[in-house]
């Protein structure tokens, strides 16, 4: 099934590739870096006598002229550049390695300083696209000053949190199906030798580098979407401790998205959410920015977000709202304590509380249902949990009683477990669900998140391996962000275990960083606490 997808995803990256070629034919340039190595690049000009604003896609996915027309129609010079290593330019192959600030290679400060001397450049320089070309424009922002601009869609904001290492697991089926898919397999040993949040990923840190930006962003992300909470925080660090030029002066878009289509047969999705019209806000974002068009954005809400709710007839959200900031209004952090009798409860457990204990098999993973994915193997998105949650062993179930009227989240949410395990090292996943009445049913995911137990100090460096099933350790399992509402009757409900497989790597039990040839594969006994000296609980940002 894997290898299907990947043949898929390697067709439409020849596709971009092919229709470079189309539409106006541009003029190329072998354009050499600092290094001397040459990238592709094309630059298709509008008609007149210029100079132009110019906006600039620079790209893994080859010269896609299609991405260029509406641009080049309204008055901009468009520049496509294959990036290091992919398309038709020379270079290692080593994504994103050269995109940066690195002091040897720092091939987008070369390419916006040799657009900014063109006759056909009035000076003003924009950057768009998405995904991994929201990710070549991360890479760029901090690395010079001569961008103005920037439409970032579904892009992280620190590679070692947001993509490959979530909770300190690493995010195996996305990683390795797309580093595959590319090209580039080679560098999962590569990432795999880099397990802790060392020096290594600091050259992918766009919070940390955030007070070098000089280009303000317009942000786009989705609730389901593979990069969640990287674009939230890429979106903050700008906002809030960007250079100047760009504090300040941010948008954001949060979407209902996925990263891919909608495709689960399980929520039904509102039509509305295609109401907000992004490229109109873009065209909007860059007229102000490189046209000198003041009035462009003076309708524009600095944030918009979909709020999701049930699918059923008359239930609250389902919407489009906006906020002059995110989280969109003042929340509550408010505690649900996970109780002995698999109920979530705002009361704090007594002592005598209780436990919670189950075996994990690491060669019989909990499977990933839903969520955020990218390859078509694994569908993403709101899924109904039965398909497994009423036939596994390995899991634990808590509710809340039906609610008495509807309650509304915004922002990010937060477990915190109290654990131990008869093995030295496991992990522990928690899954935030919205489950509907009796006669419906549905046990939807609304976010999810992983944690390894031997980060749970943080991801610098391990903390000391478990000794036995008495020692009790404390872990959180980061959930991201959304916007939601659970309506009146359904029941909130949070689903642990200690596996999400394929989307993660499984925990093979032995205090060893990945399963492999000659690596013991353990099960694992796990315990989940809730007295009063051990509590644990889920963290909701409740609307006040």
């Amino acid at each position: 099934m894997l290898s299907a997808c990947l043949r898929t995803l390697a067709v439409c990256i020849l596709l971009g590739a092919l229709t470079s070629c189309s539409g106006a034919e541009p003029l190329r340039v072998e354009l050499p870096m600092t290094d001397g190595t040459k990238l592709t690049t094309d630059v298709l000009l509008p008609r007149g006598d210029g100079p132009f604003p110019v906006v600039v896609f620079r790209s893994t996915y080859g010269r896609n002229a299609g991405w260029a027309k509406g641009y080049v129609d309204n008055g901009y010079a468009v520049v496509l550049q294959d990036v290091r290593g992919m398309g038709t330019s020379e270079g290692e192959k080593y994504v994103f390695y050269a995109d940066g600030w690195r002091d040897e290679q720092h091939d987008a400060a070369d390419t916006m300083a040799w657009i900014a001397e063109q006759p056909w450049c009035d000076g003003n320089i924009g950057t768009e696209g998405g995904s991994a070309l929201g990710i070549t424009q991360l890479l760029e922002a901090p690395s010079t000053n001569l961008i103005d601009a920037q439409s970032i869609t579904v892009g992280p904001g620190r590679f070692y949190q947001d993509v490959t290492f979530i909770g300190g697991v690493w995010r195996k089926n996305m990683l390795e199906g797309w580093l595959m898919a590319i090209g580039q397999a080679h560098l999962i040993d590569v990432y795999k030798a880099q397990p802790l949040d060392d020096e290594f990923w600091s050259y992918y840190n766009f919070v940390s580098t955030a007070d070098k930006v000089t280009a303000p962003a317009l942000f786009i992300g989705g609730w389901h979407d593979i990069f969640c909470q990287g674009t939230l925080d890429a979106y903050a660090a700008r906002e809030e401790h960007g250079g100047e030029g760009a504090r300040g002066e941010n948008y954001l878009i949060m979407k209902w998205s996925p990263h891919g289509p909608d495709v689960t047969e399980d929520y039904k999705f509102n039509e509305n959410r295609f109401d907000l019209k992004v490229s109109e806000v873009m065209k909007k974002f860059f007229a102000a920015h490189l046209k000198g068009d003041t009035d462009a954005l003076k309708d524009v809400p600095n944030v918009q977000y979909y709020v999701f709710g049930a699918d059923t007839p008359g239930a609250p959200g389902n919407e489009w709202r906006s906020a002059e900031a995110w989280p969109p209004f003042e929340t509550t952090n408010t505690v649900f304590y996970l109780a002995p009798d698999n109920t979530l409860t705002t009361e704090a457990p007594g002592s005598d509380g209780g436990s919670g204990t189950y075996t994990f098999d690491p060669a019989d993973p909990y499977p990933t249902l839903g969520g955020a994915n990218l390859l078509p193997n694994l569908p993403s998105g709101p899924f109904d949990q039965r398909k497994y949650s009423d036939s596994r062993n390995d899991l634990l179930k808590f509710t809340t009683a039906p609610l008495e009227a509807p309650v509304e989240i915004a922002g990010r949410i937060t477990v915190r477990l109290s654990v131990s395990s008869d093995a030295p090292d496991t992990d522990f996943t928690a899954k935030l669900i919205d489950i509907y009445p009796d006669g419906d049913g549905r046990e939807l995911n609304v976010m999810d998140g992983i944690r390894r137990v031997k980060t749970r100090n943080g991801y610098g460096e391990f903390a000391p391996l478990l000794e036995g099933p008495e020692q009790i350790v404390e872990l959180e399992i980061d959930l991201w962000s959304i916007a939601w509402i659970f309506d009146q009757g359904h029941r909130i409900g949070l689903y642990v275990s200690s596996s999400n497989y394929p989307r993660f790597e499984v925990n093979p039990g032995t205090g060893d960083n990945y399963p492999g040839d000659g690596i013991e594969m353990r099960k694992q006994t796990n315990t989940v606490h809730f007295t009063a000296e051990h509590p644990s609980a889920l963290y909701l940002p409740v609307r006040r």
